[in-house]
């Protein structure tokens, strides 16, 4: 096991100009220390060496509730679309991102420390052809926290479909289900 570089960074809860076109196109080629970290340099890395020795690479993306994993997984995932002009007309990065608000609402939930915490681990594995463009993504889920279905501590919510499913009640290809109103921190449905 080789273990490569390592970024720490901090999310600061508010957009930044770093993570555009521009600023992809600056990272794109570059060696690690020529440009200031980012998770751009750490892409590109990761893009480098699997072109260059034929092997799989990892990036894991760790940290507490509200550090900005997600984020920083699409911001990854965005790197690899661009530098490898993969040529599909609808981009796989779309594709993996349109999926999310299903993920995010089957396995976020609102917590103390962030209104839409993942309470689940996520795998994703880009696919690339021999020219190194992306060919296609699987995203696997594990770790659901299943005891929030029945219990949550006070000021946090259940998963987020439990509450838009109750808003969507008087819908009515939902009145067979017989849905009730939910309350912030307790679920009225049959």
């Amino acid at each position: 096991l080789v273990v490569g570089i390592i970024l720490v960074a901090i999310n600061p809860y508010k957009q930044l100009p770093i993570y555009g076109d521009a600023i992809i196109h600056a990272y794109s080629g570059q060696n690690m220390g020529d440009m200031d970290p980012h998770i751009f340099a750490v892409a590109e890395e990761a893009y480098k060496q699997m072109a260059r020795n034929n092997k799989n690479q990892s990036i894991i993306v760790s940290g507490e509730s509200g550090a900005g994993k997600t984020v920083s997984a699409r911001y990854t995932m965005r790197y690899f679309a661009t530098v490898s002009k993969s040529s599909s007309n609808a981009h796989v990065e779309d594709k993996v991102l349109a999926s999310n608000p299903i993920t995010e609402a089957v396995g976020n939930a609102k917590t103390t420390r962030n209104d839409n915490s993942s309470r689940f681990g996520k795998y994703t594995e880009i696919s690339f052809d021999q020219c190194y463009q992306i060919i296609g993504a699987n995203m696997r889920t594990y770790l659901l926290e299943k005891s929030r279905v029945v219990f949550q501590s006070e000021n946090e919510r259940n998963y987020h479909i439990f509450y838009q499913l109750c808003a969507s009640a008087m819908q009515p290809e939902f009145k067979h289900l017989k849905l009730g109103m939910s309350q912030e921190n307790n679920l009225l449905f049959i």
